[in-house]
């Protein structure tokens, strides 16, 4: 039997809470990952789980061994992280959830320049706007913007945006540049399907205000609201990092500069760990350089 695997196996069932998906998180079978805690329970004379049709639930004894389990993972893992800073170049997988636009626009560009610096490394980079739980789905590193952080995972802030009112030129040459708030009301905001109320947020050096705007167009999708952006379909509020270059190329205008709409706040999250192996870290490093430079 290889225990190793066999405690890996149990900790995530532990975590996770059934065998079918802990044998999915660790790209296995559901027979295989029972025979491999069936064995680590032969092997050590205890019954560890309870299994039931769906779930399996651990034994008083299980509970007591999943501590002990987890740390001895940690440091086995922790041993290879330091072999690895000694001796070899990052090496191994790296999985990584990301917003779908960051990921679009900004992120995969990273990943490739990443692969082609380091042949011995992979990455997952899986683009999500839901939030992501990087223990029950098994990521490494997790970028999230906005919601709520929860307490267990260790959260960094990395940046925050804020939101630029963006029309494009030729929307601004047949319907015309406002000039104060009050101008806004006129427009066609383009927006999120969640905003549903007709009311739009602002903010200035001068205070907050609640401005009452037009709405004929919802997305759901981010890069295809910018697109409508161009397109002259409206004016929309756009996070900095996506429109500042093409502020810079007069492919968009940026309205009111004074003002602007709620900031986005950028977090890198990950599980709890004493010490991240090498390929980890290197990716940690990377990303928080990539995001904060946005």
């Amino acid at each position: 039997m290889d225990r190793l695997r066999a405690m890996h196996m149990f900790v995530r069932a532990a975590e996770l809470g059934s065998l079918s998906a802990a044998a999915r998180s660790l790209s296995t079978t559901q027979p295989t990952a029972s025979k491999l805690v069936a064995a680590l329970e032969a092997s050590l004379g205890v019954q560890l789980l309870e299994r039931g049709p769906a779930r399996a639930a651990l034994t008083e004894e299980g509970l007591r061994f999943a501590d002990s389990a987890r740390r001895l993972l940690e440091d086995y893992e922790e041993a290879v992280a330091d072999l690895d800073h000694s001796t070899r170049a990052p090496r191994g997988l790296v999985r990584i959830a990301a917003p779908v636009a960051l990921g679009e626009l900004k992120l995969s560009a990273l990943m490739l320049r990443t692969l082609q610096q380091y042949p011995e490394l992979q990455i997952d980079l899986v683009l999500e706007d839901r939030f992501v739980d990087p223990v029950e789905e098994r990521f490494d590193l997790t970028v999230r913007i906005g919601g709520t952080l929860p307490p267990e995972l260790v959260a960094r802030a990395l940046a925050t945006w804020p939101r630029y009112i963006v029309a494009s030129p030729g929307y601004v040459e047949r319907h015309g540049l406002p000039s104060a708030l009050e101008d806004l009301a006129r427009h066609s905001f383009l927006r999120y399907p969640g905003w549903t109320d007709d009311v739009v947020t602002l903010s200035s050096a001068e205070g907050r205000v609640d401005l009452p705007v037009a709405t004929r167009y919802r997305i759901n999708h981010a890069v295809a609201l910018l697109d409508a952006v161009r397109a002259g379909a409206g004016i929309a509020f756009q996070p900095c990092w996506m429109v500042n270059d093409l502020i810079q190329r007069n492919e968009l205008v940026h309205l009111l500069p004074q003002w602007n709409g709620p900031s986005q706040n950028a977090w890198l999250v990950h599980p709890r760990r004493r010490r991240q192996p090498m390929r980890v870290q290197l990716m940690k490093d990377l990303l928080v350089r990539e995001i904060q430079a946005l």
